[in-house]
């Protein structure tokens, strides 16, 4: 009986042992939830703006701007929230570069060749007349020595830039009387931007600058006798085939436009890695979504055009096409002796293009045309 009371005291002992034990851990559950929680509460949320060179919305450009900034905010679960501003909204379309620059926006959703002025060699990272694909581009920035490049470039303007979207091959231009022969460039007045209209220039055409929100006004007032934007899809939006019915292709220019996302290097640098990380991510799945995009949407509009608003499609003559490519090459050339940075650039370019013309000599040409026999 004694040594069965003595066992029962040990057993009543074990259990209030444990019966403490467990409300001890209740305890520190609870002091490690709330920690937790409070943890939670003091993650710093950071607020950035997107300065773009786009109408607010406005079809792949536009609506590219607004998924990346969705995108980032999303994947940071909310940590870093990125607000779009179109253009005009905060700056003015083409101030998109500097606003960045200064730090008045931290990041800007634009396309290199509207700063020309500030270094030539930025052109080459926009769309070069002639030169490469959306595809092609790709590959000689992540593989090629492109974007270390373009990095360079930009590192002067506190800048850091990252490709953000491509339009693919654009069409060669609205035009209100029809192209035959190069008397017809004679004392046009186009707006096309970067080399190609350096190009155009060179063909007796007068350049004019302006942002893609005022072209249509231009072109239906006689302001400008032509214009290029990107495609069927973008051209559609825009209305332009109420200003001019003659559309040509293709797009010699612009044969792979880039779209850039520009960042203020401070800014960046100030974010968490995983954050920086999130940005770069957000970024490159948006260089491939606007490509994309307008490469499942661009022959549906190019037939609403055609079909329901009688635009009289047209190809550029094969002889004006010879001339055209004649100056591209005369152009470039030029724009390389005269900057040392430039050089630099179309050197690398070249070379890649020269190189994977050849391997698409016999892959993605030859297919396409066997494709294309009956």
């Amino acid at each position: 009986m004694r040594n069965v009371m003595g066992l029962g005291k040990w057993a009543f002992a074990g259990l209030l042992a444990l019966s403490l034990v467990a409300c001890g851990g209740s305890d520190n559950t609870e002091e490690s939830t709330n920690t937790a929680q409070k943890a939670e509460q003091k993650v710093e949320k950071i607020q950035w703006k997107m300065v773009t060179t786009w109408p607010k919305n406005f079809p792949g450009l536009g609506t590219g701007a607004e998924a990346l900034a969705k995108n980032i905010t999303a994947m940071s679960n909310g940590r870093l929230e990125v607000k779009v501003y179109a253009a005009g909204e905060l700056v003015p379309a083409l101030e998109v570069f500097d606003a960045v620059s200064r730090g008045t926006a931290e990041m800007g959703h634009t396309s290199a060749y509207y700063w020309k002025g500030k270094a030539p060699a930025v052109q080459f990272f926009s769309s070069v007349p002639f030169g490469m694909t959306a595809q092609e581009f790709n590959a000689w920035l992540e593989f090629g020595g492109g974007l270390a490049l373009w990095e360079e470039v930009y590192a002067p303007f506190n800048v850091i830039p990252m490709a953000a979207g491509n339009t693919g091959a654009q069409m060669g231009g609205w035009f209100n009387k029809e192209i035959n022969s190069l008397e017809d460039f004679q004392g046009l007045k186009m707006r096309m931007p970067g080399l190609g209209g350096e190009v155009m220039k060179k063909m007796g055409a007068v350049m004019v600058n302006m942002p893609g929100s005022e072209m249509f006004t231009a072109l239906q007032t006689g302001a400008i006798d032509a214009t290029e934007w990107v495609g069927p899809y973008n051209d559609l939006a825009f209305g332009l085939y109420k200003a001019a019915k003659y559309y040509y292709y293709p797009g010699w220019q612009e044969p792979g436009s880039a779209v850039e996302a520009l960042f203020n290097k401070e800014a960046f640098e100030a974010l968490p890695a995983d954050l920086q990380e999130i940005v770069r991510t957000a970024t490159q799945k948006a260089n491939s979504s606007m490509l994309n995009e307008l490469t499942a949407r661009n022959n549906a509009a190019l037939t609403s055009l055609v079909d329901e608003h009688n635009v009289i499609l047209k190809r550029f003559p094969d002889d004006l096409l010879a001339a055209l490519k004649v100056a591209s090459a005369e152009t470039l050339a030029e724009v390389a002796a005269n900057d040392e940075m430039s050089n630099k650039v179309y050197v690398s370019f070249k070379a890649f293009l020269d190189s994977v013309s050849q391997w698409h000599d016999i892959s993605e040409r030859a297919f396409i045309n066997a494709r294309a026999n009956d």
